[in-house]
C-alpha cells in the first residue's frame, strides 16, 4: 500500500486493478489502474479518486502520507465512474474545503450524485490557484473524452496531471515509463487511443496546438490510467500528433469473417494481391480477433479491406457487431475496399461498402462478391483487387489523389 513519489512532495496514492478484462466493450488483456495523485502543501490537494470498491486502497495510501482529513482541495478532472465512484465516500470522509472542476464538471457532478451542497469551485481555463509553495492552473479539455474534462498542471514540478488523455490500461507494479517494457506500453497506449480519442480526433489536434502555444515546459505527465511519462512524456505527445492526423503506417488490414472458408479463401487471393504490389498487409479473422485490438491495428493502417458472406440479407454479427463498433469511432483517411460469398442473396458486400462510405472512406474497388466457393478466375479477380488496393496506396504515398470508384 506505498505511495509512489513522483517530485518533492507530490504522490501517486491510486489503485491498481487486475483482474478487470473488459472496459465498456473494450478488451482490458492486462488489467488496469485508477490513478490519484496527492500534493502536500499549505493547501494539500487530491487529485482523483479511484472506481468503487478501490476506496480502501486509495484512503490507506494517503494515510501512509497525512491524516485524510487534513486534505483541503480536491480537484475533479474527469467525472467518469471509474475515477469519481469513491467521490461521495471520500467527501464526506474529508470534508474538503473546495472540490475544484471545471464548468461542465459542475454539471456532470451534480447530475451523477445530486449533491447541490458540496463545496464546488468552478475554475475557468488558464484559471491559476496558489497551493503555498506550489501553484496549480487548469486546461479546459472538453469532449477528451467527455465534457467535463480537464486538465490540471502542476506550475513548480512542471507535471500534467491529464485525466484520461496519454493513458492505458495496464495493470503494473510499476508506476513509470521507463520501468515498463516500451513494446507492451506502446501497444497499450496505442489502443487506448484508438478504442477511446480516435472519434475526439480533430479536438486532440486542437488541444496538443494549444498546449504548444501556452509554452508550458512539461517535465512529467501523470495520467489517470497506466503509468506516469516521466522519462520521456514527448514520446506519447509525439504519438498523438500522428494518431490525431490519421496518419497512416502505408499497410493494409484485411479483416473478415467466413462461414465455411469461402471468404477466407477470397482474403487470401486479396493478400497476394497486395503482395505483388510490395504492400505489407495484415490477415484479420473477426473470429479469433477481438475488435478492440481489430481497431489498434485500424488506427495505424492506410487501407481496410473487409469481407462477409451473406447471412440473412445481411452480415455475419462478428462483422456487423465490429462495423458499428467501427463507425462509433470514426477512423478517417482510409482506402477501402469490400467482398465476401453468398448463397442467394449477397447483400453483404453493399452494407460493407455503406458502412465505409459513411466514414468517408475512399473505395477503389465497387466490391467483389461470388456465389458459394470461389473457382480459380474468381480467385484471379481477388488477386485484382488487391493490385488495385494496392496501387491506391503506392499513389497515395507519391501525393497523388485518390479518386472514389463509387
Amino acid at each position: 500500500m506505498n505511495p509512489i513519489e513522483l517530485s518533492k512532495n507530490v504522490y501517486w496514492v491510486g489503485a491498481i486493478d487486475w483482474m478487470t478484462r473488459d472496459f465498456h466493450g473494450y478488451s482490458t488483456d492486462r488489467g488496469t489502474t485508477y490513478n490519484a495523485y496527492l500534493i502536500i502543501d499549505e493547501k494539500v490537494t487530491l487529485i482523483d479518486t479511484v472506481k468503487e470498491g478501490y476506496r480502501r486502497e486509495l484512503m490507506n495510501r494517503i494515510r501512509n502520507i497525512i491524516d485524510p482529513k487534513k486534505i483541503d482541495y480536491l480537484v475533479v478532472n474527469h467525472v467518469e465512474m471509474d475515477h469519481s465512484g469513491v467521490l461521495p465516500d471520500v467527501i464526506r470522509e474529508v470534508e474538503p474545503e473546495k472540490v475544484i472542476c471545471s464548468k461542465m464538471g459542475h454539471k456532470a457532478l451534480m447530475k451523477h450524485f445530486h449533491e447541490a451542497d458540496w463545496p464546488y469551485h468552478v475554475v475557468t481555463p488558464g484559471e491559476e490557484m496558489s497551493l503555498g509553495e506550489k501553484t496549480l492552473s487548469f486546461v479546459e479539455t472538453r469532449m477528451l473524452h467527455w465534457p467535463d474534462s480537464m486538465f490540471t498542471y502542476l506550475k513548480e514540478d512542471q507535471i500534467l496531471f491529464s485525466s484520461d488523455a496519454f493513458g492505458e490500461h495496464l495493470a503494473s507494479s510499476e508506476r513509470f515509463d521507463d520501468e515498463v517494457n516500451q513494446d507492451v506500453l506502446m501497444y497499450e497506449a496505442t489502443k487506448y487511443y484508438a478504442n477511446i480519442l480516435t472519434l475526439y480526433s480533430p479536438l486532440v489536434k486542437k488541444l496538443i496546438k494549444q498546449v504548444q502555444d501556452m509554452h508550458l515546459p512539461i517535465k512529467m505527465i501523470a495520467p489517470d490510467h497506466g503509468v506516469i511519462w516521466r522519462k520521456n512524456p514527448g514520446k506519447i505527445l509525439e504519438a498523438y500528433s500522428r494518431w490525431c492526423v490519421n496518419e497512416g503506417n502505408g499497410k493494409a488490414l484485411v479483416i473478415y469473417d467466413s462461414m465455411w472458408h469461402s471468404t477466407e479463401m477470397m482474403a487470401k487471393s486479396i493478400a497476394a494481391g497486395l503482395l505483388d504490389k510490395g504492400i505489407n498487409y495484415k490477415l484479420v479473422n473477426l473470429q479469433v480477433n477481438h475488435r478492440s485490438n481489430v481497431m489498434c491495428d485500424v488506427l495505424e493502417a492506410s487501407a481496410i479491406i473487409l469481407g462477409c458472406p451473406t447471412l440473412n440479407n445481411g452480415m455475419l454479427p462478428r462483422m456487423a457487431g465490429f462495423l458499428m463498433y467501427m463507425r462509433g469511432l470514426r477512423p478517417t483517411n482510409k482506402i477501402g475496399a469490400a467482398f465476401g460469398s453468398f448463397g442467394w442473396s449477397g447483400e453483404a458486400v453493399k452494407l460493407m461498402n455503406t458502412a465505409m462510405k459513411e466514414m468517408n472512406f475512399t473505395l477503389v474497388h465497387k466490391g467483389l462478391k461470388v456465389q458459394y466457393v470461389p473457382e480459380h478466375g474468381h480467385l484471379e479477380e481477388c488477386v485484382e483487387l488487391g493490385h488495385a488496393v494496392g496501387q491506391a496506396l503506392l499513389d497515395m504515398k507519391e501525393g497523388k489523389d485518390i479518386e472514389a470508384v463509387i
